[in-house]
């Protein structure tokens, strides 16, 4: 009996990654280190921790997602959300092992008037955008095995968004004014961890 497939899997407390903990456990050890033991702020520290770890597979849906404080923090973002990437590709590369990476509808500009599809030329338009693009190019380059998963609108019953916020001030407020000039795609962060869970699986399987 082969040893258990060991899959390293960051962001384990955010909405995709606490699912993706759960559909993803089946299939072999979860790593799920906290930013003490691996700070994606930090991508000078990511080769050394995934050589000490040897995973089998590496799961990335930790991201830098304060996209209005991005524009302050910008050396901040780029480092979670572009440096540490291509780190995170080398080392896959390195270990011939997958890497499955989560991006964002920002990557768009918003101005199609059509749902976009993944041949549609990106033109982010403020430094989260811009700084998930270079991830996504980055493991596209370093990462020789690699999914890129990019999701929009993407809620749950934890943490903060649009959902839990709606929730939040049909408690507070009489009347709520939001914005109607937005359209796109809800999607349910356990739908993302499911539909993901299949692909890896038949990914590492072959």
């Amino acid at each position: 009996m082969g040893r258990e497939k060991r899959i390293l899997l960051t962001g384990s407390t955010g909405q995709i990654g606490w699912e993706l903990y759960r559909t993803l456990s089946p299939m072999g050890k979860i790593l799920a280190p906290g930013r003490d033991l691996l700070d994606l702020s930090r991508p000078d520290q990511i080769g050394e921790r995934i050589h000490e770890w040897k995973p089998d597979l590496i799961v990335n849906p930790a991201a830098y997602t304060a996209v209005d404080r991005a524009e302050s923090e910008h050396k901040t973002a780029f480092r979670v959300n572009a440096e540490s990437p291509r780190v995170l590709a080398e080392e896959a590369s390195r270990l011939n092992i997958p890497l499955i990476h989560y991006s964002t509808d920002y990557v768009f500009d918003g101005k199609s008037t059509r749902p976009y599809r993944e041949e549609d030329d990106p033109a982010p338009l403020n430094v989260y955008g811009r700084s998930k693009l270079d991830g996504e190019r980055n493991v596209q380059e370093y990462a020789e095995r690699h999914l890129i998963f990019r999701t929009s609108w993407v809620f749950g019953m934890r943490g903060k968004n649009f959902l839990t916020t709606m929730l939040r001030l049909f408690q507070e407020r009489e009347e709520i004014q939001v914005v109607d000039d937005q359209i796109g795609a809800p999607t349910w962060s356990r739908m993302i961890a499911e539909a993901s869970a299949i692909i890896i699986g038949q990914m590492i399987s072959r």
